[in-house]
């Protein structure tokens, strides 16, 4: 199962570490990786998978909603496939 974590918010020191850190704590391996900085704005896009197809992502979003409140970020994951469907033209 593939899924798209974005992330956006304020630069801080440990954003990269907390992120990919409870990705590795839920199993997830990571495809693909683009993190920038502008002005004082941190915005990253990971695309990551999960061997198990029947994976449930409500506790992995649930988890990620927290931190996000916790750091002040935007953060999001959802299934690659709604995030392409939402995405096409």
């Amino acid at each position: 199962m593939k899924a798209v974590l974005s992330v956006f918010g304020v630069d801080q020191v440990g954003i990269v570490a907390k992120v990919t850190a409870l990705l590795a704590k839920h199993g997830f391996n990571i495809l693909d990786i683009s993190q920038t900085i502008v002005g004082n704005y941190f915005t990253m896009i990971v695309i990551v998978e999960h061997e198990d197809d029947g994976f449930e992502l409500e506790e992995v979003v649930e988890s990620y909603t927290e931190l996000g409140e916790s750091l002040g970020l935007d953060i999001r994951m959802q299934h690659a496939a709604l995030f392409d469907r939402m995405h096409h033209i």
